[in-house]
């Protein structure tokens, strides 16, 4: 279906008032045309001979109030049901981006998606509250107009509207261009919008490389598209008006013509003809209005059509219609010729025949190098994406055939970036827990040892974190995720790298958690902490998307020309000092540049254990 006709699937509901709407407007012109029918007694009774004078008074009074009232009902009505439109077709974008899988965020940006949500919505309320209000109000005044001019004259009134067919090639042609050139505006705010976003964001890199100008330049080229772009299409909207208006012109010209000549042969009085004239030039205001209503619909029908665009597209992972809730975990989380690949990556595999068995209660490390798929690995766990090969059965049964909020409900997570949304601190803890009681919250932040922190706040528990929690450390706000994932209570526990924002002393105290918090539970870690690693039951070797070694960290160190003792002689893991030493406080600041050091130890930069 065209957008236009999508768009009218979500008006329907509230066709009832879409009808009174419509009467309203009925009204509207017939008392437009009424007013121009007035001129005809006004010059042919009351003006000559003071005949008729009080009815054509209440007559006129009577259409000005018909006319303002059903004016007033109308745009009520057509706001009212584009608002609610909009409202609908708003909440089901924001839904439907939302469900959607870790792989369609990951191919879009975010800024263009913030876009078709605000810029692409408020031209579809434009264009539903006023732009279709207008169209069919000007055109039923345009209807009771025509009616009054074939009413007074047939002839005259075939005269002047032979201009009509001329005008409707140009309108056809002007709105092809104005439709091409919104569509190319649409996408340079869009542009707009993903430069804003990143520049916002990133607001840190751009200060700490002094990019500011850079970015500032990037902006103004995308500003400076966006304006020539705009006089594209107000070029093509500004166009009209003149078009019509010079029409319009020719039809007067034309009436007084055949009118003069009318009224020396007696078939037209004076009073017909100044009617006349007069429902003539009332038509000129709507068909002007007209003019710019078609452009207006053009842009709307271009917005409509990105908003559908991504309402199309349907990569969310979704629950099978057999689907079943899952148990608890009671026997094994196992991995069955497990492969996946990203979509549009040409069939290239990220992981390929994954085969492991975890039972209850083990904790599992991943370790290997970047690109070696851990991460993945893990957000398919959690269904994030869904396996294109083999399958992860929990107790046996494939986790694509339970729902997935029974899946995830058993899944706790902690992740490197930590995401903190603008509200509370005990409403961030309480995310996934939303009616957890109070002391809840604080004993899940003291095993944490975030209690100590939030203590010292202004408003405890009560403050409020701010987009981004920037006002609050890096160490702080990954404690906040642990007591946000402590809370949930979960079996299973993704950490990844859930300690790397933390500084040693912080490490510490968390560790001790961990401790306890692991005991019992189903646990995956992705770390490069050794003393991590060191406490895993089974440690996984991922080496380009398969597994390549397991066993426990002595064991395979003792494996020569093995890979985990390679990584582990590359110093990739990141190693606490064997004894303090002067430099210990420096040590513990740069912990989060340790790995960093280890990494690119073939750049000369070592460090002791």
């Amino acid at each position: 279906m065209t957008p236009v006709r999508r768009l009218w699937h979500y008006a329907w509901p509230y066709r009832i008032r879409l009808l009174a709407a419509l009467v309203a407007m009925g009204v509207f012109g017939a008392a437009s045309a009424g007013l121009a029918y007035l001129i005809k007694p006004i010059f042919d009774d009351v003006l000559p001979n003071r005949e008729q004078l009080g009815f054509v008074v209440g007559t006129m009074i009577g259409c000005y109030l018909l006319k303002g009232a059903s004016s007033y009902v109308s745009t009520y009505l057509m706001t009212g049901v584009g608002q609610r439109v909009v409202r609908n077709v708003r909440n089901q974008l924001f839904s439907h981006i939302v469900n959607q899988s870790a792989g369609f965020f990951s191919s879009r940006m975010t800024g263009r998606l913030v876009s078709r949500i605000t810029n692409d919505v408020n031209q579809i309320q434009l264009a539903v509250s006023v732009t279709v209000g207008d169209l069919l109000r000007e055109s039923l005044a345009l209807v009771g107009y025509g009616a009054l001019l074939f009413y007074i004259d047939s002839g005259l009134a075939l005269v002047c509207l032979t201009g009509a067919p001329v005008v409707i090639y140009p309108l056809v042609r002007l709105g092809q261009r104005v439709r091409r050139t919104t569509r190319r505006s649409q996408e340079e705010m869009e542009h707009l919008h993903h430069i804003s976003t990143e520049a916002f964001s990133g607001h840190r890199i751009v200060k700490a490389f002094s990019a500011e100008s850079h970015e500032v330049e990037r902006f103004k080229s995308s500003s400076e598209s966006l304006f020539r772009t705009n006089m594209k299409v107000m070029g093509s909207i500004a166009a009209l008006p003149p078009l019509m208006e010079f029409l319009g012109g020719l039809c007067v010209a034309g009436a007084l013509w055949y009118g003069s000549r009318e009224i020396v042969a007696l078939r037209l009085t004076s009073g017909e003809f100044a009617s006349f004239i007069a429902a003539l030039f009332m038509m000129y205001g709507p068909v002007k209005k007209l003019s710019r209503v078609t452009a207006g619909l053009q842009q709307a029908s271009v917005s409509a059509q990105r908003i559908f665009e991504i309402l199309d597209v349907h990569t969310e992972v979704v629950d099978r219609p057999s689907a079943r809730p899952l148990g608890e975990l009671q026997q094994s989380i196992s991995f069955k010729d497990v492969g996946f690949s990203y979509e549009g990556s040409d069939g290239k595999s990220v992981l390929q025949n994954i085969t492991l068995t975890v039972q209850p209660g083990q904790m599992v490390a991943f370790v290997g190098l970047s690109g070696s798929g851990k991460t993945t690995l893990v957000n398919l766990i959690a269904r994030f994406y869904d396996v294109t090969q083999g399958a992860i059965l929990l107790d046996g049964v494939d986790i694509r055939d339970g729902t997935l909020k029974s899946l995830r409900g058993q899944i706790a997570m902690v992740t490197q970036d930590t995401i903190l949304f603008d509200g509370t601190i005990a409403q961030n803890i309480a995310y996934g827990f939303r009616d957890a009681s109070q002391d809840a919250i604080e004993e899940a932040s003291r095993i944490a040892h975030a209690h100590e922190f939030i203590g010292e706040l202004s408003n405890g528990y009560e403050t409020q974190v701010g987009e981004g929690a920037q006002r609050l450390s890096g160490g702080q706000r990954q404690r906040l995720a642990i007591a946000r994932a402590l809370l949930t209570n979960a079996p299973i526990l993704i950490l990844d790298e859930a300690t790397s924002a933390l500084d040693s002393e912080s490490e510490e105290l968390v560790q001790k958690a961990f401790t306890r918090l692991l005991s019992n539970r189903t646990s995956f870690v992705i770390a490069h902490r050794l003393s991590t690693v060191r406490r895993a039951d089974v440690i996984v070797v991922l080496d380009a998307g398969r597994i390549v070694e397991t066993g426990r960290h002595n064991d395979l160190l003792q494996r020569d020309g093995g890979v985990y003792k390679k990584l582990y002689d590359m110093q990739i893991f990141d190693r606490p000092r064997a004894r303090p030493t002067e430099f210990e406080d420096v040590e513990r600041s740069m912990s989060g540049v340790g790995y960093m050091a280890n990494e690119h130890a073939d750049l000369g930069v070592k460090r002791d254990d």
